[in-house]
């Protein structure tokens, strides 16, 4: 091959080297973010150059530098430089509600509040090129399966925490308006001892192997993220709470509309229920404890629905009559073949014994 097929053939054998438009915009704020204390990773820092050239060809699946930035356009990966704590930096408006709303929710008063479940707001960095914009600096979390529950009392533990923290926002004023599955988060770094790679998410921050994973426990904290279409009221008058709108990523809540009031507090209740259902009923066998709340819940009449805090005081009372045993089996997917499941609730149940005994 001639040097100027090579060099034709390079971007596509390399195309990892070449920065999108999204990962330029974070490459030129680096500096910006490093005087703040927050550092990027190699790839996006003015003088980077692929670890892997020069190297043999499949050197770039092994190299931490050839993992790019997902298909977002707001958020990136940093390093806080004064611990080694990986957080979450994203670009918003200055001026949003979304910015009043999680700066209030953070506040010293707030964060006081043990029923607070809602992503702290670590650092605000505005933008000396544009005075539209800033930085709003968040501990790095995950999805609440990633990696995936086990037992039926991880499962219940992450609910008791949701829905406490609805409970929280909603004694405050502020509904949510888009609290489905991928705006629940978790902070997972007690049950991954030595890190993991923002990207590669199941390898160590290097990439250089599997990241270790501790069985879940009380410790993993779960978070209410993104207020971008919230809602703060700040009157009591429960008759005007009411808004319109039909954004969010749940599609299912029957309310929706961008001409008729709803009520967007009880608009929340049927995300997290519906939440509940898709996430965790439809998918595992043995959480069926958990049905008559759900139901309630996603009822299609929003005056039939509870309260926040009278769906969290009804799941407390459900997660009290769950039994040891029951709580420290292992969840068994709908999915599996009944011999499948047989097995696996023969070793679950002798598992359960032991966990409860213990």
């Amino acid at each position: 091959m001639s040097s100027d097929q090579q060099s034709a053939n390079e971007p596509s054998r390399d195309g990892f080297a070449f920065l999108s438009a999204e990962e330029v915009y974070w490459r030129d704020r680096q500096e910006l973010l490093e005087s703040r204390g927050y550092m990027l990773r190699p790839r996006y820092r003015p003088d980077w150059i692929p670890s892997w050239r020069g190297k043999p060809r499949n050197a770039m699946f092994q190299a931490e530098d050839g993992y790019r930035l997902p298909f977002r356009t707001s958020v990136i990966d940093a390093t806080r430089m004064s611990d080694g704590k990986l957080v979450y930096v994203k670009r918003i408006d200055k001026n949003s509600q979304e910015l009043q709303i999680i700066s209030f929710l953070s506040s010293e008063e707030m964060r006081r509040d043990p029923r607070n479940h809602c992503v702290p707001l670590l650092d605000t960095i505005p933008d000396p090129s544009d005075p539209n914009t800033a930085y709003i600096v968040m501990p790095f979390l995950r999805y609440v399966d990633s990696p995936g529950f086990v037992l039926v009392d991880d499962v219940l533990e992450c609910l008791d925490q949701v829905l406490e923290g609805l409970v929280f926002i909603h004694d405050h004023g502020i509904a949510h308006r888009d609290c489905a599955y991928k705006n629940i988060m978790m902070d997972a770094s007690s049950i991954f001892p030595h890190g993991f790679h923002p990207i590669a998410r199941t390898k160590l921050p290097d990439v250089s192997g599997p990241a270790p994973v501790l069985p879940r426990t009380s410790a993993v904290r779960y978070y209410l993220i993104d207020f971008g279409i919230s809602t703060r009221f700040t009157d009591t008058d429960n008759s005007s709470r009411m808004v319109v709108g039909t954004l969010g990523l749940d599609r299912e809540p029957p309310e929706l509309s961008d001409d008729v009031p709803y009520d967007p507090f009880k608009l929340d209740v049927f995300l997290i229920g519906n939440m509940m259902r898709r996430e965790f009923l439809e998918k595992y066998a043995n959480l069926t404890m958990l049905e008559p709340l759900v139901e309630r819940m996603v009822h299609q009449d929003p005056a039939q629905r509870p309260i926040a805090a009278e769906a969290h005081r009804q799941f407390k009372q459900i997660r009290r009559r769950v039994s040891g045993i029951t709580k420290y089996r292992m969840l068994e997917l709908r999915e599996w073949p009944l011999v499948v499941r047989a097995v696996y609730k023969a070793y679950s149940f002798i598992y359960a014994i032991y966990r409860s005994m213990s």
